[in-house]
């Protein structure tokens, strides 16, 4: 039995807590793993996948796409540049503010990434053995966890 010193505060981690996390690295590993297979069928790296899959939702300046995906804007540079030389992904100016450039997915790559999000079961396939209150709760928590407002729009 391990015993605890007097004034020493208690474990802040308790088994519940611990499979909960443990739980959660499983989720994320599993994915990304699939995500880098369904990347590859595309001749794109998981990297790749993840910022065209971005700019499919709407184009972005670099410094946007590596806040979301937590890197730096200078990996960003030349993950854009690879997918603008295979033509999955177009600079251009941004409306509101010219000296901003944007990327932007080409008809090809926005294609590339509705086949990319198409072929990843993983995600989908657990999420669809929920309800959608199951699922509206999921989110919420997920949102709480990450100090986000569990109702408005993510952006």
């Amino acid at each position: 039995m391990v015993t605890q010193k007097p004034g020493t505060p208690a474990p802040r981690i308790d088994p519940l807590t611990l499979e909960v996390v443990e739980l959660i690295g499983d989720v994320v590993a599993r994915y990304y793993q699939e995500y880098e297979v369904a990347a590859g069928k595309h001749a794109l790296t998981g990297a790749q996948a993840r910022v065209l899959g971005l700019l499919s939702i709407e184009p972005m300046p670099m410094r946007r796409i590596a806040r979301k995906l937590k890197c730096e804007p200078s990996n960003i540079t030349g993950i854009v540049d690879r997918l603008e030389a295979r033509g999955l992904v177009e600079r251009r100016p941004d409306p509101a503010d010219r000296r901003v450039k944007l990327a932007a997915p080409t008809e090809e790559g926005l294609s590339t990434a509705r086949n990319l999000r198409e072929s990843l079961d993983f995600a989908r396939e657990p999420l669809a053995e929920l309800s959608r209150d199951e699922r509206v709760s999921l989110r919420g928590l997920l949102r709480r966890m990450l100090g986000e407002d569990a109702e408005s729009p993510r952006a």
